[in-house]
This record gives structure tokens, sequence and C-alpha cells, in this order.
């Protein structure tokens, strides 16, 4: 019979479950760590707090954001549809120059609550700008923006000759 006691019991450095420092997937975690706490630094939050600092403009699109846009394209115009929740048409700028079509947007909120024992004053201050090259083609002078609802929408008339520059290729069998 082989003695027992001549074996050497299994250290924790020798247990498979064991992270080495050059393991990969182990850098990676430390990797993921650090980007949460460095987050977590300019956010205003401390690691592993579960109150979240306030979004800008509640939940909407705020400062360094932009808002969504769809861009669509009609046989008699393209069609740009901007989400600006909360905005009225004086806080919304839309120009055409050179080929560009830029909407900017500047949202100032502002709130003041006096009460008997308290006064509270709030300011919000966000803006945005986006600019999208459009084809050749579009008529300049008849571009209409409007604003309902909190969505933008301008259409981009086609002129007749961008209408015409399409054309269907029949396929052949081949």
């Amino acid at each position: 019979m082989a003695d027992k006691s001549s074996k050497a019991p299994a250290k924790p450095e020798e247990s498979r479950h064991h992270v080495s420092a050059w393991d990969p997937l182990a850098s990676l975690r430390r990797e993921f760590d650090r980007l949460f706490d460095d987050f977590s630094a300019v956010s205003g939050q401390r690691p592993g707090s579960v109150v979240s600092a306030e979004p800008f403009w509640r939940g909407e699109f705020g400062f360094g954001q932009a808002p969504a846009v769809d861009i669509v394209e009609h046989d008699e115009n393209y069609q740009v549809t901007a989400e600006l929740p909360g905005m009225d048409e004086k806080d919304i700028d839309v120009k055409f120059a050179d080929g560009v079509l830029t909407i900017k947007g500047e949202k100032r909120e502002e709130s003041e609550e006096k009460q008997k024992d308290y006064y509270r004053s709030e300011r919000r201050f966000g803006a945005f700008q986006r600019s999208f090259r459009v084809p050749d083609g579009v008529e300049a002078d008849k571009i209409a923006a409007n604003v309902k609802d909190g969505v933008l929408t301008v259409l981009l008339p086609k002129s007749d000759d961008a209408k015409k520059r399409e054309k269907k290729i029949q396929i052949k069998k081949g």
C-alpha cells in the first residue's frame, strides 16, 4: 500500500479556479471595473451608489446629445423628421446652405418655487446642432418646416430633374 502521508496537499495557487495576473478574462474584468469606477466619478456617483444623477431634461436628449432624426425619400421630396420634445418653433432654427440642411435648437428651462420655509430656483440649458448633406436637385426656395407636438418635419422638394434621374433597370435572365 502506498503511503498517503508522503503526498503534499494541493496548494491554493495550484487550484484550477485560481485567477492569475496574466489571465485575459481577469484582465478584462479589471478593465471594466475601472471603466465603471471612472464613469461613476464623472457622473457624480460614488462607486457602488444606487442613486443616479438626474439626467438632463428628465430622460430626453440632453447636453452633448442630439435628437433622434428620421430621413425618408419620397417620389416628390425628402422628409426629415426630428424628435424635439418640449420645444416650440421659437426654440428651433432650420437653415439650408451649400447643400447642407442644419437643424439647431436651444432649450431653456427655469423654475422657481417659494414657500414659507424654503425657496427653490432651478435653471437648465441645453443646445444641439445636426447637419445633413442633401442630394443635388433640392429646390431650396421651396423647403418648408413645421413643428407639432415636439416633432419637427422638414420637407425638401425635389426638382423636376432630380425626379427624372431615377431609371428602372430591367434584369434579363441570363
